[in-house]
């Protein structure tokens, strides 16, 4: 073979080499999560063992306390561009490898002192659990990272709940 056959024969395989492995790369990254397989989310917060603020995508029930402490319920659904927008988010800032439990080693999860968030991620092929307890200090990455999660879900919820509430 000619020299500069043999170049561009290896350039191609270092560029198919680069191209694949960012692609496998990028796919370990996002954990395998697409929204195409999203079925449906459930968020839940509030503090003691009764969680009664609460938003599930699958029925589209919200309830949440207000400042009164009235329940409010209402019902609405995610729209498809919530859900892209919301695994965009997840996905680009790596928001779903945290651990199941966010908490100090000694919290009672239940504490009624406490804020507490619960997330269940409902996909095709596997379900994400996550309970978030706001008083967290170990770990300030994974903190933040609890914490960003909980702000992009709410605000997917409130621009769904504007949306129906402004019809």
């Amino acid at each position: 073979m000619k020299p500069k056959a043999t170049k561009i024969l290896n350039i191609a395989a270092v560029l198919f080499v680069v191209i694949a492995g960012g692609y496998f790369v990028m796919k370990m990254r996002s954990g395998g999560k697409r929204a195409a397989s999203f079925t449906s989310l459930t968020y839940k917060w509030g503090v003691g063992d009764t969680l009664q603020n609460s938003y599930d995508s699958k029925t589209g029930a919200y309830q949440f306390l207000d400042r009164n402490d009235q329940l409010i319920k209402e019902n609405f659904k995610l729209r498809t561009n919530n859900v892209i927008f919301l695994h965009s988010k997840i996905n680009e800032q790596d928001l779903l490898h945290i651990p199941d439990t966010i908490a100090n080693s000694v919290a009672n999860l239940k504490d009624p002192n406490v804020l507490r968030y619960e997330f269940k991620f409902v996909y095709d092929d596997t379900t994400k659990n996550i309970i978030y307890l706001t008083n967290y200090d170990k770990d300030p990455v994974i903190a933040n990272k609890a914490q960003a999660l909980q702000k992009i879900v709410q605000q997917v919820i409130t621009e769904a709940e504007e949306r129906f509430v402004s019809k």
